[in-house]
């Protein structure tokens, strides 16, 4: 573990039996109150990015739109929103995806992104891959193409950065934290 990650891991809180009992939140509030981490992880992401061909990013409601915003002005792209049903203006699509106990529906506007577009899927976090695989297939319809999905952290043991994998979409992700 680098130095970057011990940093940035011990400003990330554990919060335990939030939002429910046996969950361990991993809570990313605290990095924005500190400047040196959240230019640790910004930094890390824009040079991953820097060089390649990615056109836009496709940001997820709503911790995501924090860190991205800051890779999009950097990078000197553009940065379109993913949010949760009935939050955006204007004509949008929108798809559900099963949770664990129900559905939800993200939604994009209908020009956001289209052909020849090649976009960088952010998130903070992965869980079961749900939210990602349903932006993935909103900019898909729209006719991008998605390049890689992205996030600060990976919960591995819930198994959703494999299921974005096995869908053929590459994933990056700085943190891991095993467990639920």
């Amino acid at each position: 573990m680098s130095y970057d990650e011990c940093y940035v891991k011990s400003v990330i809180r554990t919060i335990s039996d939030w939002p429910e009992p046996g969950v361990q939140f991993r809570d990313i509030t605290p990095l924005f109150k500190d400047p040196k981490a959240l230019r640790m992880i910004s930094d890390a992401f824009i040079q991953r990015y820097i060089d390649t061909e990615i056109t836009h990013i496709a940001s997820i409601d709503a911790r995501g739109f924090l860190i991205s915003s800051i890779m999009a002005y950097h990078l000197n792209i553009p940065l379109v929103l993913v949010r949760k049903k009935g939050k955006l203006p204007g004509k949008t699509i929108h798809q559900e995806y099963k949770l664990e106990y129900g559905t939800a529906a993200v939604e994009m506007q209908i020009d956001s992104v289209g052909p020849g577009d090649r976009v960088l899927v952010f998130d903070d976090l992965i869980a079961t891959g749900g939210t990602i695989l349903a932006a993935c297939g909103l900019i898909k319809e729209l006719g991008a193409e998605v390049y890689e999905a992205a996030a600060l952290i990976d919960l591995p043991d819930l198994q959703g950065s494999s299921k974005i994998q096995d869908s053929g979409i590459p994933v990056h992700t700085l943190l891991a934290y095993e467990g639920l």
